[in-house]
């Protein structure tokens, strides 16, 4: 009976025992709510992300957004990676998520500083804060306490400092990704043998600086290491790389290695990628690197390499990107690659490669990329590269190419860019292009400078290339093509960049009803098109540049072309037989930076309202990025710079100038062109200008080229010349000017006397001295005796008429009253005379002295 009153007791006793068990696990889970609630509410706009989360719901916890529990209820991972959350974690109480193993806070917006508390989540595994760029601070030391961690990712953290010392207390870590978090200081201090379990180390773009320790060889269980673009690193690659075994990616771009190649590399055997891009390697690519047969990306582009490329690199089978451009490399490319069948990207422009390509280039099914730009390479291209049909982008330009396979391209519906640029292919261009493949995705056509001869048209009359109408960019300049256009150039959907110069095209520019949006640059120079200024250029609202030059186009450049072309930066119609006057609006152009109608007929003055003229009013900027299909193939326009032809890249910084030289332009230089304080260049030679060099002109400071020689220009040579700082090339040679010619620290520079021949009243450096007013120059003499001359023989001129007179009256007139009235008849016409010679002759005076 007294054992059944005992059990009595227990039994009773167990619900007591249970209640003080749950009890505070309850408490535990309402603190975690009312911290979660707490933080919500310092947010800003939680609601739309976090709405569940409430007091009201705290019994439900589990099953709130974003939380994940174990089985008593606690939170075990909170994941708001990329809710947009924005606030700071002041308010998060992180002592109240002991269980917390998992916390994920990237891609917000969250700012402020790491509170020293997130030590308190003793039990995290994995803690990721990555891509908040307004958390700023320092990595807290109470990091430290976090002996469980496994994953910690804070990239995009703007650190201020080292890492603290406490970080080696994470022992357990595999994964540490600190990139882009401004980290400063050297990596002497990081004690790798402290991290066995260490399997991933990111420290991409930050402030490191000093070299590689030796001691990287410890962290034996590392899989990927990448410090890339730490620009301060230096040394050398340290020979304990060569114990890192297991390593699979290893990325080191950006850092200034000094040095080979280290032998020791060829034992990572198990390496899948290796970038060293940018790290100033030198010497040769060691034949060892065939032992990295698992390597599929090898980038090795952008050092200083020399020698060949290893007949050794074909055994690296499962090589996909190989990139070994911007190098010294030399010699003939090894017939090995060819056993590289898994390759999509050959990169190897701008070495110093030669010889022929062997035909089997191509035996990848995969390749899609091949570069070979900016080498010497010579011969036939091979046909294979397009044999697995798959190519994408073929960059040849620059080389010694003499002729391609006409069947090469003909499978390559997969082709968007051929680049061909500089080479010495003789071929009718239809053989390569009028039967490609259609549907196709061409879009880049580059043959400028080569041999290629034949014309555009079919035997129905249409361009062929339209039959490919995503075609963008298309480049045939600088061969022998001849023939007419159509109007088909205008219609085509994507066409944004056609050059068509220095080839035989002849004929009238077609007329079409519309121009597509698209159409960005047109460049038809030095060929033989003729007729009137092209009336379809009316609809081609979004033309950026328009070269028309060395043609024979002639009539009047019409008066709607800055109304119909408004965004036209670049005009060039030189060298054809343009005339009559320059309309006033071509000064419409807002934001016009070369105006280039030089060598025409052009007549009349220079139109002076230059107030809307506001592309050349400041100085530019960088221009557009040279990005997409531009990036080999920049549009340029050909100017006259500095007496020299010069092909100017239309993405850079905008050249703002103005060419009218060569035309019969007349009248004064108008005051409004010193306004233009963006120019760099102003041509106003070979014309009829008269009158005064602007007395503002020292405004033009940018101002590198002036000509105006070959005019009529008078007076001196404004005193504001002395403050174009920038001048380099200065011609005023063959007007009239006169007086001393003004000093300047950039003007000394101009020291050739030719700049300001035929000026018979010039002086001073770089001619003779001037000599001081109180003597007479010798000019001022001759003026002198000039003047004397004229006056006496006017009045030699005057005597005689009035003695002539006098006499044959004396006969004529034989009475008193005539004789009289004679007399006073001759001297009143004296009298005019000597008043009019003295007129005549101060006007003389007054236009010498001026």
């Amino acid at each position: 009976m007294k054992h059944l009153h005992l059990l009595g007791l227990l039994l009773l006793s167990c619900p007591c025992l249970l209640l003080c068990a749950v009890t505070p696990v309850v408490a535990g889970i309402r603190r975690e709510a009312e911290a979660l609630v707490k933080w919500k509410a310092s947010l800003a706009n939680a609601d739309e992300s976090l709405g569940p989360w409430s007091l009201a719901n705290s019994t439900s916890l589990c099953r709130w957004t974003h939380i994940t529990c174990d089985l008593a209820g606690h939170i075990t991972e909170l994941d708001l990676g990329g809710v947009s959350l924005k606030g700071t974690l002041d308010e998060f109480d992180f002592s109240a998520f002991s269980h917390m193993e998992k916390l994920i806070l990237s891609y917000n917006v969250l700012y402020g500083t790491i509170p020293a508390g997130i030590g308190n989540l003793t039990s995290l595994v994995e803690l990721d804060i990555s891509w908040n760029w307004d958390l700023r601070g320092i990595i807290p030391p109470s990091i430290g306490q976090l002996k469980h961690l496994v994953v910690l990712r804070m990239p995009g953290f703007t650190f201020n400092g080292v890492l603290p010392e406490e970080i080696g207390n994470l022992t357990r870590l595999e994964e540490l990704n600190l990139q882009n978090t401004n980290l400063n200081g050297t990596l002497d201090e990081f004690d790798f043998s402290g991290f066995p379990h260490l399997r991933k180390l990111n420290l991409i773009r930050n402030v490191l600086y000093g070299t590689i320790p030796a001691g990287i060889g410890n962290l034996t269980s590392l899989v990927e290491l990448d410090i890339s673009w730490n620009w301060d690193l230096r040394g050398i690659i340290p020979p304990s790389i060569g114990q890192l075994k297991h390593l699979a990616l290893l990325r080191m771009p950006g850092f200034g290695i000094n040095g080979v190649l280290p032998e020791e590399i060829a034992n990572l055997t198990s390496l899948e990628e290796l970038d060293l891009n940018s790290v100033n390697l030198t010497g040769s690519i060691p034949p060892t690197i065939g032992m990295l047969v698992k390597l599929q990306n090898l980038n090795l582009q952008v050092n200083n390499l020399t020698g060949s490329i290893p007949l050794e690199i074909g055994n690296m089978t499962e090589l996909q990107a190989l990139y070994l451009g911007d190098n010294y490399l030399e010699g003939q490319l090894p017939g090995t690659i060819s056993h590289l069948t898994n390759l999509w990207c050959l990169e190897l422009a701008r070495n110093q490669l030669g010889g022929h390509i062997f035909p089997e280039l191509g035996n990848s099914s995969h390749l899609e990329v091949i570069d070979i730009a900016n080498n010497n390479f010579s011969g036939v291209f091979p046909s294979s590269v397009c044999g697995g049909g798959t190519l994408t982008l073929a960059w040849a330009r620059y080389n010694g190419f003499t002729s391609i396979r006409q069947q090469t391209f003909q499978n390559c519906t997969t082709l968007m860019t051929i680049d061909f640029t500089a080479n010495n292919i003789v071929a009718d261009i239809r053989d390569y292009f009028g039967d490609l493949p259609l549907p196709g995705r061409l879009r880049v056509i580059a043959f400028s400078q080569n041999q290629l001869y034949g014309t555009l048209l079919t035997d129905q009359g249409e361009v062929f290339i339209c039959n490919h109408p995503g075609l963008n960019h298309v480049d045939l300049s600088h061969n022998s093509l001849h023939g007419g256009l159509s109007k088909c150039f205008w219609e085509m959907p994507r066409l944004t960049f056609i050059d068509l110069s220095s080839n035989s095209f002849s004929g009238v520019v077609p007329f079409s009803r519309t121009c597509e949006d698209t159409l960005k640059y047109l460049h038809l120079a030095n060929n033989h098109f003729e007729g009137a200024f092209p009336l379809a250029l009316r609809k081609c609202k979004t033309l950026t540049g328009l070269d028309l030059g060395g043609n024979n186009f002639s009539g009047t450049i019409p008066s709607w072309i800055s109304r119909s072309l408004p965004g036209l930066k670049f005009l060039r119609l030189s060298t054809n037989m343009f005339e009559g006057v320059i309309p006033p609006q071509i000064l419409h152009f807002q934001k016009l930076w070369l105006l280039d109608l030089s060598r025409n007929k052009l007549t009349g003055p220079v139109p002076d309202d230059f107030t809307n003229f506001t592309g050349m009013a400041y100085e530019h900027g960088q221009g557009e990025p040279a990005s997409g299909w531009y990036y080999y193939q920049a549009p340029q326009i050909q100017i006259v710079w500095k007496n020299v032809e010069y092909f100017y890249i239309m993405l850079r910084a905008g050249m703002a100038g103005i060419d009218l030289s060569g035309n019969s332009l007349s009248e004064e230089i108008p005051n409004g062109l010193t306004a233009l304080v963006g120019l760099r260049y102003l041509n106003l030679s070979g014309n009829h200008l008269s009158g005064c060099i602007p007395e503002d002109i020292g405004n033009l400071v940018l101002l590198e080229s002036l000509d105006l020689s070959g005019n009529q220009l008078w007076g001196e040579i404004p005193p504001s010349f002395a403050d174009l700082k920038s001048i380099t090339a200065l011609n005023l040679s063959s007007n009239g000017l006169s007086g001393r010619i003004p000093t300047g620290d950039q003007l000394r520079t101009l020291t050739d006397p030719s700049i300001y021949s035929n000026n018979p009243g010039l002086c001073g450096a770089p001619l003779e001295d001037c000599i001081n007013s109180s003597t007479p120059t010798q000019t001022e003499k001759s003026l002198d005796e000039d003047r004397e001359a004229l006056w006496l023989y006017c009045f030699v001129v005057a005597g005689f008429m009035c003695g002539f007179w006098l006499y044959w009256g004396m006969f004529i007139f034989r009475s008193e009253t005539w004789r009289c009235a004679f007399y006073q008849y001759v001297d009143n016409m004296q009298a005019k005379a000597t008043k009019k010679i003295y007129s005549c002759m101060s006007r003389f005076q007054a236009s010498v002295s001026e």
